[in-house]
């Protein structure tokens, strides 16, 4: 560009010059607006992206391989604070997840650079009053951050209670309230339910065996709720999700031997199918009008059913993905069941399309769809690339990234980010990583 420059010096008027000049500095404003334009990408707003069906953008891309312990395609590797199995959201320019200490007895917010993984920022939101007890495959920070458009809102199980907090991307406080009372009595499990942005509202499952049990929602400008839907005293684990059934918004919600669709702006049940079992962790997944959803406890499945005004049970089978959700893909279903073993199903039938056995079993991160590819991962940290076709299994990469994987993996800006454990002095250190082409 000096070069140039010495040229035009060499051969232009002053004033043409002068002209030269700014034409270069609005090319380079411009080319740089672009480049940030270009890298930064949709965001991931909440869990299962913005969409809520875990498919990435179209437009991002994924590498082919990748290996931590070489470097190989590893973008950065930043290490996070105590434990959590929150999935990480990406919002403007930055990541955020929460992590809890449970030595220090606090429950925080996490700030990483979108594009650097630098760590920005943590803010303490609650400290001391963590639950006595909880299950050994759960944290204190399981529940995936959600943003309004303004704000980010966290939900973390105190000792009695579920609270939800939103915060500005800053750090400040906007507002705090105690969703409801939440001390189970047959197990004390802890929690893991999601907050969903809805419009104006944030909606938040706090289903156990007591008096609160209920979806509720919350206006995201002040925190006040706004309706609450009684759920039946009964210890549930599922985060809502937002659908479109007979062409409209429904809130989807399985557990409690129920499947059943609200009305996102009352809280009203629009429809239900007495099926599933009484605990259910899965998130639902939509293909048209049906709704499928697996795992369970005690009875375990994998349930469709047509949601609506036809509501009805489509099939069933046995097969159990427990804490992990289903993933669906235009006419099909993906599940990677705890047994190791990943299935594919025909969701107007259930036809097994496919099935293989990718580990020796247990799973808690939902698969991903991204660039035609369904990303999963094992707990033991193994994560799988298989080809997102309905009419045959093929794997495409496999690769150990760690120890420890609980979180679902987020794909964006042509890079996928894992959350991972890795064992160091006999103990587990989380990171987050990006991977990408370098």
């Amino acid at each position: 560009m000096l070069f140039k420059y010495s040229l035009l010096k060499n051969s232009l008027t002053l004033r043409s010059t002068a002209f030269a000049l700014k034409a270069i500095a609005v090319f380079i404003v411009v080319s740089v607006s672009s480049l940030n334009q270009a890298s930064s990408g949709d965001d991931w707003t909440c869990w299962r992206g913005a969409a809520g069906d875990n498919h990435a953008s179209p437009t991002t891309k994924v590498p082919d391989t990748w290996n931590l312990a070489t470097g190989e395609n590893i973008l950065w590797k930043t290490p996070i604070s105590g434990r959590g199995h929150s999935t990480p959201i990406v919002v403007g320019d930055a990541i955020f997840l929460t992590t809890s200490d449970e030595a220090a007895q606090t429950q925080s917010l996490v700030k990483l650079d979108r594009q650097s993984g630098r760590l920005l920022d943590q803010w303490v939101v609650h400290r001391g009053r963590l639950p006595e007890e909880i299950h050994n495959h759960n944290t204190y920070a399981s529940p995936t951050p959600a943003f309004d458009g303004k704000n980010i809102i966290v939900v973390f199980h105190q000792y009695d209670s579920i609270v939800a907090t939103a915060m500005t991307p800053s750090g400040q406080q906007v507002w705090q309230t105690r969703v409801g009372e939440f001390l189970p009595e047959r197990f004390q499990f802890g929690y893991g339910a999601s907050p969903l942005v809805v419009g104006n509202l944030v909606i938040i499952a706090s289903e156990y065996d007591g008096k609160d049990s209920g979806l509720y929602a919350f206006d995201t400008a002040t925190g006040k709720q706004v309706w609450m839907a009684p759920r039946k005293s009964n210890l549930n684990f599922a985060s809502p999700i937002l659908g479109k059934i007979d062409g409209k918004p429904c809130v989807l919600l399985a557990g409690a031997e129920t499947l059943t669709g609200y009305a996102p702006d009352s809280g009203k049940p629009q429809w239900s199918v007495d099926t599933t079992t009484e605990a259910i962790c899965g998130t639902c997944v939509w293909d048209g009008n049906r709704v499928l959803v697996s795992g369970g406890n005690p009875a375990s499945g994998t349930w469709c059913v047509t949601g609506g005004a036809a509501s009805k049970l489509e099939w069933d089978n046995r097969v159990k993905c427990y804490e992990q959700s289903l993933l669906a893909l235009n006419g099909y279903v993906v599940g990677f069941a705890d047994s190791g073993v990943v299935y594919c199903w025909r969701s107007s039938d259930g036809k097994e399309m496919w099935r293989s056995r990718l580990s020796g079993g247990g799973v808690s991160s939902s698969p991903l769809l991204a660039d035609g590819r369904i990303i999963m991962a094992a707990e033991d940290g193994t994560m799988y690339v298989i080809a997102a076709k309905p009419e045959r299994f093929e794997l495409l990469h496999e690769a150990r990234t760690g120890d420890s994987i609980f979180a679902s993996p987020v794909a964006i800006d042509d890079r996928l980010l894992v959350r991972t454990g890795i064992r160091e002095n006999g103990r587990i250190q989380e990171y987050l990583v990006a991977i990408g082409e370098r």
